[in-house]
């Protein structure tokens, strides 16, 4: 491809992004697709020769598009949110037409200082402590990692980085704490043996108490308490694990404090949050994503430590061919993290927090909110429905409940699940708590509006109508086939 073929085709890709923006409405939120139907349509081997980009973006139109699930879509209520915004993808655009490779200072100067100043900019906007400084990860299950090695360092004086041998350290999360607690664990080298999963309370949020005895119990069997992982806004539920008394706990024991806020912590920028932080200068690292809740493009995650020394001499590798004269003057990311490569990630967030401003991120999320809320009484006031869980953010859980069994109640909601998504307009995914199948609905995706909101509930009542409907007269309802069915017309 000549510069002038990546010139025209690059104009032409600029405006089926645009137009794919203002249509991705009509698109199903999610692909209707069979396992294996993409694979097939993709020849064995590669091409000898290259072959015209008109021929490349047409297949890309008719092969790809169609197995693409659109986290962008103003019916996304699932999981959390992948928030895309156009400054980000702008952005995006520069970065890789730059193509800079960002491990130290040297490789990309701009790249470096640039994001030491986001990590400011990020961490005053949200109030976090003074004192900490951040960096930017891939995602936050990396950092998770990042912070379980930090305290493995930590707990050992650097003796697992010298030795190799890891002393009987133990890890402690919430029962609803993120998977990536426990694969972290796992990498780290503590073993799942290790890690002890606290018990919570009726919010679902970690019971200091119960981590305090189960502590006591590991140091009188001749283990050491590592590191604690709180939640701040569980996957869940949104359930928020109260930092104060964990903090003072981790305090007392000289354990490490890692904050997991994922999605929750861009709600911080909304200073009537900020009760969710209460204890947050006992805390040893926090994570967010931005890439969530913060309409930076995926992957952005912004870690934060209370002791970047720390931090440095657990990661840093120094082989002679990375040195520079000037390493003693700045910051080279490469030591900050696991990965040597990086990616220049903090022009994104330069541009989402400069096009949006911090009032313009909080106008969102207190939209998100008060959707949240007003979903929230709508189902309180729909006696078809029962609340599974308190309301902190942006997520709400419920289900259908009509006075059967438990496990008929659990079969019910996964039908009902499935109609709710049969018409391929919403999506929502589901969880459990204490055993109970429920759905979750998550409010917090850019393009959402508040009709979005209501139509999803409307959506949602017609789909309690059908299932109910069809049990009643002793039928299953085939919510399934009715999904492909109504998904098998194409978007433009």
């Amino acid at each position: 491809m000549d510069i002038e073929e990546f010139r025209s085709v690059g104009h032409e890709l600029i405006d089926w992004v645009a137009d794919y923006m203002v249509n991705i409405e009509r698109y199903p939120v999610s692909s209707p697709l069979e396992p294996g139907r993409v694979r097939e349509k993709i020849p064995l081997l590669a091409p000898e020769n290259g072959e015209p980009m008109e021929h490349i973006l047409t297949d890309f139109q008719d092969i790809i598009m169609p197995g693409i699930t659109h986290w962008q879509h103003p019916g996304w209520f699932a999981y959390f949110p992948a928030n895309s915004s156009p400054p980000s993808v702008l952005a995006e655009l520069l970065t890789a037409g730059i193509g800079a490779q960002c491990m130290i200072w040297k490789t990309s100067p701009a790249a470096a200082e640039l994001e030491e100043r986001m990590m400011e900019w990020l961490r005053d906007m949200l109030g976090l402590p003074g004192g900490m400084t951040g960096v930017i990860q891939d995602t936050a299950s990396t950092s998770t990692l990042v912070a379980l090695l930090s305290a493995r360092e930590r707990a050992t004086d650097f003796g697992a980085n010298r030795e190799g041998a890891i002393a009987p350290l133990v890890v402690y999360a919430s029962r609803e704490a993120h998977s990536s607690v426990e694969k972290g664990a796992k990498i780290a080298g503590f073993g799942t043996n290790r890690i002890r999963r606290i018990p919570t309370d009726d919010d679902y949020a970690m019971i200091p108490g119960k981590l305090s005895e189960t502590m006591e119990q590991d140091r009188r069997s001749g283990l050491l308490p590592a590191c604690v992982v709180a939640t701040m806004g569980t996957t869940s539920s949104c359930a928020v694990d109260p930092l104060g008394a964990i903090g003072e706990i981790c305090r007392t024991e000289g354990t490490w404090l890692h904050v997991d806020a994922a999605f929750a912590g861009s709600a911080l920028v909304c200073p009537e949050m900020r009760w969710m932080m209460n204890g947050m200068e006992q805390v040893d690292s926090f994570v967010f994503n931005p890439h969530k809740w913060m309409l930076t493009n995926f992957d952005c995650s912004a870690y934060f430590v209370r002791d970047p020394e720390h931090l440095v001499r657990t990661f840093e590798i120094n082989p002679e061919y990375l040195r520079t004269s000037v390493d003693s003057e700045v910051r080279n990311y490469r030591d900050w993290g696991i990965q040597l490569g990086r990616r220049f990630r903090a022009l994104k967030l330069w541009f989402v927090l400069r096009s949006y401003g911090v009032e313009g991120l909080r106008r969102m999320v207190r939209a998100h909110l008060r959707w949240a809320s007003m979903f929230e009484e709508w189902v309180k006031a729909d006696p078809r429905f029962e609340l599974m869980a308190s309301v902190k953010l942006s997520l709400v859980c419920f289900r259908l409940c009509d006075g059967r069994t438990e496990m008929e109640l659990n079969h019910l909601n996964e039908e009902f699940l499935e109609a709710v998504n049969a018409s391929g307009r919403i999506l929502l995914t589901h969880t459990t708590l204490d055993g109970k199948y429920c759905l979750r609905m998550v409010i917090g995706s850019r393009t959402t509006g508040e009709r979005h909101v209501r139509d999803a509930w409307e959506r949602i009542r017609t789909a309690a109508d059908e299932v109910l409907e069809a049990l009643g007269k002793g039928t299953r309802f085939d919510s399934l086939a009715r999904q492909r069915s109504r998904h098998a017309a194409s978007a433009p």
